[in-house]
């Protein structure tokens, strides 16, 4: 309701983006409720789809050659290897499969007979792609593996503050923002949206930790205060990558914003950040 009557008093504000955005996160949060409350091997088999369509979109922001083809199916590959590791529970495996054996073995397939024009970027471009798309977005699927009795619980609470950190600094920089942050990097955060997302994420945090999660009252408002820091890095990582990639493609750069890299940004970053804090100070992890 609050979308539809807005945008006819406020006319001169372009709405599209956080519309897309709030109707993206709260079908993801649908979809995480009934994966995680009713099967969670059907929330690690969809988490595995969002991680794959999330790396395909990624790929193709890449101006690519035909000797990055192999790379980028390897890495594909890799997606199921990985999340077989989640499956069976070996935590040990997860969390340094991508980081150390495929970023150290990957880069075979793009040496053996293609030879070395363009060999850094081409293997760079997918270890990043392999680190934020798939194992940063990894570990939402983990929480039920590490903790069945609090997981899903801690999936949703994880969701939820992401959610409003996203929509308060986009609407708070909107409407009040005239300090930006970081201009080249994103255009439309400003540090009074930055401000106005880490106190409602806070306070949002502390009016359901009680109700969703184990957590103290101290974690309860770390918490807040690190989702919403940490999807503010992750929102900005992702469109540093996305105008560097296509500088002086404004077209393509205009398509990409309804589309899966604006959804996840967050969430890359602050899925494993939450994930690891939490598993170093709670026993229950």
């Amino acid at each position: 309701m609050v979308f539809k009557v807005a945008p006819q008093f406020q006319q001169d504000k372009d709405f599209s983006k956080l519309q897309i955005r709030v109707k993206t996160w709260w079908g993801m949060f649908v979809i995480f409720c009934f994966a995680t409350l009713f099967n969670p091997k059907v929330s690690l088999f969809a988490i595995m789809i969002l991680c794959y369509f999330a790396l395909r979109e990624y790929f193709s922001m890449m101006k690519t050659r035909k000797s990055d083809r192999r790379i980028f199916l390897w890495a594909y590959f890799m997606i199921p290897i990985h999340f077989y590791w989640i499956y069976i529970g070996w935590y040990g495996m997860f969390i340094v499969f991508i980081p150390v054996y495929v970023f150290l073995f990957l880069p075979l397939p793009r040496i053996i007979g293609k030879g070395t024009a363009g060999f850094l970027r081409s293997v760079s471009f997918t270890q990043w792609g392999l680190m934020l798309m798939v194992f940063g977005l990894s570990h939402l699927a983990y929480f039920p593996v590490a903790t069945p009795e609090y997981g899903a619980n801690l999936v949703l609470y994880l969701i939820i503050l992401t959610q409003v950190n996203d929509v308060i600094q986009y609407l708070v920089s909107l409407y009040f923002g005239k300090h930006k942050l970081a201009p080249t990097a994103n255009s439309y955060i400003t540090w009074e949206g930055f401000i106005a997302g880490l106190i409602i994420t806070t306070l949002t945090s502390y009016y359901i930790y009680p109700l969703l999660t184990p957590l103290d009252f101290t974690f309860g408002i770390i918490s807040g205060i690190l989702i919403s820091v940490a999807g503010f890095f992750g929102s900005l990582t992702i469109s540093v990558l996305k105008r560097d990639l296509l500088i002086g493609n404004t077209e393509k750069l205009e398509k990409l914003k309804d589309r899966y890299l604006n959804r996840i940004d967050s969430l890359a970053y602050t899925a494993p950040i939450f994930f690891h804090v939490i598993r170093y100070f709670f026993e229950f992890m």
